[in-house]
């Protein structure tokens, strides 16, 4: 065992089960305890696993939790195009030279792409300034 998780089911690394209930996380209704996960997990984890699991990506600031009773209810904390976004920043953020890395994005972006990315930043939206 790897030492925070005990699967029942086969053996995932710790980035993939979060990708998994974070999947999971965006399919439901609404926000969900660590009880309601397990059970939507079809026992591939045990409750202590998930509970540990869900307070990870809530330290990484991938969940929100609100107090459900004696437990919280944990949801993502951003749609699919805002992960995406982060990942993007992280990536960024990890380079010492950023006009470097966002040029060679532009460079590789289709002539569509490029044009939406000139909207995106013109003048009047929130993101040009």
């Amino acid at each position: 065992m790897d030492g925070d998780t005990h699967e029942r089911g086969s053996k995932l690394p710790n980035g993939a089960r979060e990708a998994e209930i974070l999947a999971l996380l965006q399919r439901a209704e609404g926000a969900l305890t660590p009880g309601e996960v397990t059970e939507r997990l079809d026992g591939e984890l045990t409750y202590s696993s998930v509970v540990t699991i869900l307070t990870r990506m809530h330290s990484k600031q991938l969940l929100t939790r609100t107090r459900r009773g004696r437990a919280y209810a944990y949801a993502p904390s951003t749609d699919e195009a805002g992960f995406a976004a982060r990942r993007m920043r992280t990536v960024l953020e990890e380079r010492s030279d950023r006009q470097a890395v966002l040029a060679r994005f532009a460079d590789g972006l289709s002539d569509s792409d490029a044009e939406l990315l000139r909207q995106l930043l013109g003048p009047d939206s929130e993101a040009g300034r």
